[in-house]
């Protein structure tokens, strides 16, 4: 700073235009609404008023995925298949055994049927129900018998 009992030599600094091939942008500002001023005290005492500028910042750039759609899409219907195939297989693996269980079911309702009727037809006990013929009094008229 300056003794103030001293005068002291005034610079004089004028402006010199910046040239520029594009114009500088627009700042646009809603009706009603003002930026705020501010003041920046320089080194030498000068204080500068003005609006503080915010440049305009660029939108970010969503993110693209490490892998496409198309490629996901056609892994989960590889996928899909493989399990349906597989469902499938299990399916028909299914009917097979179910169609052979029911097989021995009815080979063993067979055998057993078969074996309840041998016992009724070869049973020693003979009067059950059944009709008893004498043959010593029957008599026998071109093989027909008349008792």
């Amino acid at each position: 700073m300056a003794h103030p009992e001293r005068p002291t030599a005034v610079e004089l600094h004028h402006p010199q235009p910046i040239t520029t091939h594009q114009p500088a942008p627009l700042l646009l500002v809603q009706p009603g609404t003002l930026p705020a001023v501010a003041s920046v005290v320089l080194p030498d005492g000068r204080v500068v008023t003005g609006y503080a500028v915010d440049h305009a910042r660029p939108e970010p750039v969503a993110a693209k995925p490490a892998v496409s759609r198309a490629a996901v899409n056609v892994a989960l219907g590889g996928i899909g298949f493989a399990a349906v195939c597989g469902g499938l297989l299990m399916l028909t693996t299914f009917i097979a055994a179910l169609t052979a269980f029911v097989t021995q079911l009815i080979t063993l309702a067979a055998v057993i049927f078969g074996g309840w009727i041998a016992v009724q037809v070869f049973s020693a006990g003979g009067g059950k129900g059944g009709t008893t013929v004498n043959i010593r009094k029957a008599v026998i008229k071109r093989n027909k018998f008349y008792g």
